[in-house]
C-alpha cells in the first residue's frame, strides 16, 4: 500500500573527508558541540583527538590495531550503552585500509582459504564490513565519520602549492550510506558538500557549533516518531474489532507492532485490543469443544 511520504525525525549520519591537515577531527568536534552535550570519540589516530581537549568537552576511546569491523561495532555499542548523544569515528578509514582492516582481512583469507583468489575472498569479508555499516545506520546516536582522502599536490594561482583531497580511503560506494558527505579542504578548512540530502550546504563553509545546531534543527523537523506509532496503533485498534479470523488479527496487529514496540504505553494499548479480540475469536471454539 502506498501512502503519503513524510519526513521523520532522524539521527545524523555524516562523513567528513579530507587530506591530512585539513582539520577533519577539529571540524567534527565543533559540529558535535552543536548536536548534543555528551560527545564520544573513537580515536584510531594515536591520541590525536585528545589534542583538542581544550576546544570541546568529550570522552575518548583509543582504538588500536587490528582495526576489524567487529572491534568498531563493539566500540559503537559501548558508546550507546554509556548514553552519549554524539559519536565521532575518527577515523573510519582504518577499518578499510588500516592494519587488520578489511583489505588486510581479505588478503589473508584469500591466501589461506581461496588459493590466493582475492575476488572469491570478498564473500567472507563483505558481510563483516556490512555489519559495521548496518550498525552505523541503525545506531540511536548521531554519528560523524572522518575519512582520509588520498592527496595530490598541485600548483594553484600565483604558483601557490595547494593540497587536494581526492578519493576517500574506504570502500567504493560508502558515500551512499551517509545523509551528508563533506569534503574538507586543506587550504582554509572549508567544508564543501559532495552529497547533501539536507540541502543546508549550498556554499563552502567553515564548520562551527552553529553547523551542528542547524543540522540538529533539520533532523528534528520531521514528524515525531512516537506520534507516528500512536497513530498507527490507533488505526489498528479501530480495525481489530472488525477482523473475522486469527490470520487477519495477526496481520493488522503486526503492521502496527513494528512502530509501537519501542513505546511501552502505545504497545500496551495495542496488545490489550489484540488480546480482547483474540479471546472473542477463540471463545466460540472453546464453547463448541
Amino acid at each position: 500500500m502506498f501512502k503519503k511520504a513524510e519526513r521523520k525525525q532522524a539521527r545524523l549520519r555524516l562523513a567528513l573527508a579530507g587530506p591530512s591537515g585539513s582539520g577533519k577531527t577539529y571540524s567534527a568536534l565543533q559540529m558535535a558541540k552543536g548536536l548534543g552535550s555528551k560527545i564520544a570519540v573513537i580515536d584510531t589516530e594515536h591520541g590525536s583527538a585528545s589534542l583538542y581537549a581544550d576546544a570541546a568537552e568529550f570522552d575518548v576511546m583509543e582504538l588500536h590495531a587490528p582495526y576489524s569491523p567487529e572491534r568498531y561495532v563493539e566500540a559503537i555499542q559501548a558508546a550507546e550503552a554509556a548514553g552519549y548523544d554524539v559519536l565521532i569515528i575518527d577515523s573510519y578509514s582504518h577499518e578499510w585500509t588500516g592494519p587488520g582492516g578489511c583489505l588486510e582481512i581479505n588478503d589473508t583469507y584469500a591466501k589461506t582459504n581461496c588459493k590466493g583468489n582475492t575476488w572469491a575472498a570478498w564473500s567472507e569479508t563483505t558481510p563483516r564490513h556490512r555489519k559495521l555499516t548496518d550498525k552505523i545506520l541503525t545506531s540511536p546516536l548521531h554519528i560523524i565519520c572522518t575519512m582520509r582522502s588520498k592527496t595530490e599536490t598541485v600548483q594553484g594561482e600565483g604558483k601557490k602549492i595547494v593540497k587536494l583531497g581526492l578519493k576517500s580511503e574506504q570502500r567504493d560506494g560508502t558515500d551512499y550510506e551517509f545523509t551528508v558527505v563533506l569534503d574538507v579542504t586543506h587550504d582554509g578548512h572549508y567544508a564543501v558538500a559532495s552529497k547533501d540530502r539536507t540541502r543546508l550546504f549550498q556554499h563552502p563553509e567553515v564548520i562551527t557549533p552553529e553547523t551542528g545546531k542547524k543540522l540538529l534543527a533539520w533532523l528534528n523537523d520531521g514528524r515525531n516518531q512516537e506520534q507516528q506509532a500512536a497513530d498507527a496503533a490507533a488505526d489498528a485498534i479501530s480495525k481489530i474489532p472488525l477482523v473475522e479470523t486469527m490470520h487477519e488479527l495477526q496481520s493488522v496487529y503486526a503492521a502496527a507492532y513494528r512502530q509501537a514496540q519501542e513505546y511501552p504505553e502505545v504497545l500496551a494499548k495495542l496488545n490489550a485490543a489484540k488480546d480482547q479480540r483474540k479471546a472473542e475469536l477463540t471463545q466460540p471454539l472453546e464453547q463448541t469443544a
